[in-house]
C-alpha cells in the first residue's frame, strides 16, 4: 500500500526528536525499514518533499535509519517500481494555501503551511495514500478536517496524541 511520510517520521527513526519515546522510534524504524525494502512511497515531482528530507536528514552526521531513508528516497525518486511520482501545482499568491490541491477549507487554515505539499500529493495521487505522522501534533489537530477531504493519516505513535482541546 502506497503511503507519503512525513519528514517528522525519519526524524524520530534517526533519534532527532526528543519527544518521542521509544516505542514511537521503534515504531518508525520498522515501517522505514519495512518502505526501504518493498518501495511503495509517493512523493511530488518538484522533489519539494525529497529535498525536505535531504535537508533535515543530510548525509552528514551519525548514520541511521532517519538519514538512510532519505537517502534511499534520493536514490529511488525516479524509480517506478519503489517510488511514485505526482504532480501537484503551487499557487504563486500570498493566500494560505500554497497548493492548488489542498483544500481550501477555513478549517485548515491554520495547518502547517510547509506539510501542504503532504496533502497536495495525497489528493493528487491516484493511489489514495495515506500519510505518515509520528509525533507532529498539527496532523492531529486536523484530522478531522482532512479525513473530511479524503486524506487518511496513519499515526505510528497515538501516545504522542496531544490532549484534546
Amino acid at each position: 500500500m502506497a503511503v507519503i511520510v512525513d519528514t517528522n517520521v525519519a526524524m524520530v527513526a534517526q533519534g532527532l526528536a526528543r519527544q518521542a519515546d521509544q516505542t514511537c522510534v521503534d515504531a518508525c524504524i520498522d515501517r522505514l525499514t519495512e518502505l526501504t525494502s518493498l518501495g511503495g512511497v509517493v512523493v511530488d515531482e518538484g522533489d519539494e518533499i525529497v529535498g525536505e528530507y535531504v535537508r533535515r536528514l543530510s548525509h552528514a552526521g551519525k548514520p541511521g535509519v532517519g538519514r538512510a531513508f532519505a537517502k534511499w528516497a534520493w536514490d529511488n525518486r525516479f524509480n517506478p517500481q519503489r517510488v511514485t511520482r505526482v504532480r501537484i501545482t503551487a499557487i504563486n499568491h500570498r493566500g494560505w494555501r500554497r497548493y492548488r490541491e489542498f483544500p481550501d477549507e477555513p478549517a485548515l487554515m491554520g495547518f502547517d503551511p510547509t506539510d501542504q505539499k503532504f496533502v497536495a500529493v495525497a489528493i493528487a495521487s491516484r493511489e489514495n495514500p495515506s500519510i505518515l505522522n509520528a509525533v507532529d501534533s498539527d496532523w492531529w489537530n486536523h484530522q478531522a478536517a482532512l479525513n473530511a477531504a479524503g486524506v487518511n493519516i496513519e499515526f505510528l505513535c497515538p501516545q504522542h496524541a496531544p490532549p484534546p482541546r
